[in-house]
């Protein structure tokens, strides 16, 4: 069998003192410990390692070879220590994160960035996905971890608050109400309102539907014809103002801007995880809890 660490690791200092006195107090113990450490490793070994004298400790031909082989073993047994703990927090391996288009102006950047500098030896894939689809491929899988706008439903994973934001719509810049710096929900029913498509995203098309549940006449609601049309022709030409989220002042094309509605409840992005989850896992999620708290994502 092997010596045990602790003692090999005291051999080396002493092999580099040749002085009993000198190696214990170097290590912070009493030299009879150290003397007994050594006489019970060269038992183990089953040679000598030393040649003791009243004034001088002089290695032997085994405790030279020793001296030389140990510390490369030793550097190996620790990188090995150390992979074992990275991997067992979750900062080895390779991580895939799903995201909604919405959350790709910020939050899933934010996060992926952060996750990388945080543990170099994640390899970290981000892609955008369908909102409906992230949560399915979590549970099966496909990704570790996903960013969804909205509690979207799904079996099989665990949802964490991760950002609130509040909403507004986008809308042209000569735009009426425009010149308001918060605009009230009644006064935005009045305009044809964009959604995204609801075959598309369910969620969030009835979330933001709901906002306008009480106002009378009932508002009209406009669906672009494809689900991430680049154009917006019809808000660049003032015909329609497109409820979204904080977020969209990000990535809001050239003459348009966004208000926020008064009195409108809060937007949600969530963290998806599997119900399951390993310290890969554990560590996406501590991560985020971290910059949620950083970055204000969440009230206080």
């Amino acid at each position: 069998m092997a010596p045990d660490t602790v003692s090999l690791r005291y051999f080396l200092v002493l092999a580099q003192e040749l002085n009993f006195t000198r190696a214990a107090a170097r290590i912070g113990i009493a030299q009879p410990a150290l003397s007994a450490r050594m006489r019970r490793l060269e038992a183990e070994l089953g040679t000598s390692l030393l040649v003791r004298s009243t004034r001088s400790v002089v290695l032997t031909t085994a405790g030279a070879a020793l001296a030389e082989s140990a510390p490369p073993a030793l550097a190996a047994l620790d990188r090995a220590w150390d992979i074992a703990r990275k991997a067992g927090a979750g900062e080895l391996g390779t991580l895939r994160i799903g995201y909604s288009l919405s959350a790709g102006a910020e939050t899933a950047p934010a996060l992926v960035d952060r996750l990388i500098r945080s543990s170099p030896g994640l390899e970290v894939g981000a892609v955008p996905m369908a909102t409906p689809e992230i949560s399915p491929a979590v549970a099966d899988g496909r990704i570790d971890a996903g960013i969804t706008r909205g509690e979207q439903p799904g079996r099989g994973v665990r949802r964490y608050l991760l950002r609130q934001m509040r909403v507004g719509v986008q809308l042209v810049q000569h735009h009426p109400l425009a010149e308001h710096p918060e605009i009230e929900i009644a006064d935005a029913a009045a305009y044809p309102l964009r959604l995204p498509d609801r075959a598309t995203n369910p969620v969030i098309h009835d979330e933001l539907a709901a906002l306008f549940r009480d106002t009378r006449p009932q508002p009209r609601f406009r669906t672009p014809a494809v689900s991430f049309d680049m154009s917006q022709r019809d808000l660049r030409d003032g015909l329609t103002l497109a409820p979204s989220g904080e977020t969209a002042i990000i990535t809001q094309s050239a003459g348009l801007t966004w208000r926020p509605l008064r009195g409108a409840p809060a937007m949600t992005m969530h963290l998806v995880l599997p119900r399951v989850q390993s310290p890969l896992h554990r560590r996406i999620r501590a991560v985020a809890q971290t910059l949620a708290l950083e970055l204000h994502w969440l009230p206080d």
